[in-house]
Parts: C-alpha cells; structure tokens; sequence
C-alpha cells in the first residue's frame, strides 16, 4: 500500500466523520484525492493530528479520525496517551509511516524500531492493529467507528507513491469555516 491508497481508503470509510490530516503530504493527497467539508488539513503543526482529533472528540462526542505519520508521532507520542486514557473515546488514529519525513526532505525515522501497536496498547487504546492492505484498512477503519473507544491503526506503507499533489493553497480562515460548519451539523 502507498500512502495515497491508504488516504483514499480513509475517505472513503469515513465519509462524514471529522478526519484531520497531518501536516505534508497526506494533507495534500487528501485534498487531491477528495476536499470534502469533514477534512480538516493541518499546516506547520507537525504532531498536532491526534491532539486536534482527541479534542474534537472530547468535545463533540462524535467520532474524529487522525490521519498521522510516523515522523509526526515520534514528535509528540504523548498524545497516545492522553488518547488512551479516555475508554470511550470515539477516536480512530490512522498512522501512515513510510520510514521518512517525507515532506521535508525524505530524511529517515527511527519508526522501524518502534512497535507503534504495543505503544498503543499500553496507552489504553481498545484496539490496536497493523495492515499492509488499503481494503483491510476501510474495514477495520469502519469497524472502529462503530465502537465508543479509541482504536490505532498502524499502516506501514511500502509501495512507492504517485507524484505528490501541491501544497494547500485553500485560504486557511475559510477552510476553517467550512470545517466548523460541517462539525457543528454533527
């Protein structure tokens, strides 16, 4: 799986759900892929995606998807546990880890020493899984949205990716008005 398979296949699972993107590249395919009101793209907030998606979570009730990467989690994993602490929390955190911060210059991560799964777990997550397959993905992903209680997702992605998209040119005070006017119809 690529990462923009793995992106699609969120969008697709989550058709009206909050999903915030990680800044880069996911941010940029998605909004390639489809912009659509529910996504929120983050930008120069680099492991901020489960924290604005535990948030949101926390205070609609409503069910956030984060959309993150590996070199994002390494840079704030606390919010694993700030995620896992809560049991009903209605939080899917999706991780894409291709090995690199990819949008800055493809320099490597440590993620392959990390067992993002048993990380999640001890947290508290409900349920923590790992796929290579963008259907399984949209399964597991759907099957977590329809449980009250944090779920992780680790996706390591292996295949080579299409051509980036460009950066996200949407204004960002109007983006973030459309994404709170589809919130607040939750």
């Amino acid at each position: 799986m690529n990462k923009t398979e793995a992106v699609r296949a969120v969008i697709e699972a989550a058709p009206r759900e909050p999903i915030v993107f990680t800044t880069g590249y996911s941010c940029r395919i998605a909004k390639h892929v489809a912009d659509r009101p529910n996504h929120f793209y983050m930008t120069g907030s680099m492991g901020l995606a489960a924290s604005i998606a535990t948030g949101l979570a926390l205070a609609g009730r409503m069910h956030a998807v984060a959309v993150d990467g590996d070199g994002s989690l390494l840079m704030n994993p606390g919010c694993l546990i700030t995620a896992g602490m809560t049991a009903d929390l209605p939080l899917v955190h999706v991780l894409l880890d291709d090995g690199a911060y990819a949008s800055t210059g493809g320099q490597d991560t440590p993620s392959a020493r990390a067992d993002f799964v048993a990380w999640a777990k001890a947290c508290g997550y409900a349920s923590a899984t790992r796929t290579r397959d963008p259907v399984e993905l949209a399964l597991l992903l759907r099957r977590a949205l329809a449980t009250p209680a944090p779920s992780f997702i680790h996706c390591p992605l292996a295949d080579e990716d299409e051509r980036v998209p460009p950066r996200v040119d949407l204004e960002l005070a109007g983006h973030f008005r459309r994404f709170s006017r589809h919130v607040a119809t939750l």
